[in-house]
């Protein structure tokens, strides 16, 4: 998300980073701080393209978020998750689009960097959580360019 307001009446700068940003994990793959996950192919620490298309889980609550965690390790779609458990763009299952470098702030934008594409079906995505002055955020891609 962009540091300043969102586009089209979106989230506000929710996107933004802050706190710690954590390794990617999806179903079944890496835990805590490693990079690599096992669940839509690998996360791992990648300097590659300049642009992302990003969705995300926030949640101001840490339980809230770690339930919506739970699903996901459960096998439940991404955008699904999204939409049931996110406080910012739960309508769009946490799509936030195609964002560029410098157009996130800190930890979620190296997180969100971090990660390798996946899809909402099998997702790779940010655990532990990514927490900003938002909240928490679970971040996936889904792709590059």
């Amino acid at each position: 998300m962009p540091k300043g307001k969102g586009k089209g009446g979106g989230g506000g700068g929710s996107a933004s980073g802050g706190g710690k940003g954590g390794g990617a994990k999806g179903k079944g793959g890496a835990e805590g701080g490693s990079s690599e996950a096992t669940a839509g192919g690998k996360a791992k620490k990648s300097g590659g393209g300049n642009a992302i298309k990003v969705r995300h889980i926030l949640c101001e609550k840490h339980s809230k978020v770690m339930e919506a965690m739970e699903k996901l390790k459960a096998g439940q779609k991404f955008n699904e998750v999204a939409t049931n458990y996110s406080e910012d763009k739960a309508r769009h299952g946490g799509d936030l689009g195609w964002m560029t470098r410098g157009s996130m702030v800190g930890p979620f934008q190296d997180a969100a960097f971090q990660l390798e594409p996946s899809t909402v079906d099998r997702p790779v995505y940010t655990d532990p959580p990514v927490r900003t002055k938002f909240g928490y955020h679970i971040i996936m891609i889904e792709g590059k360019r």
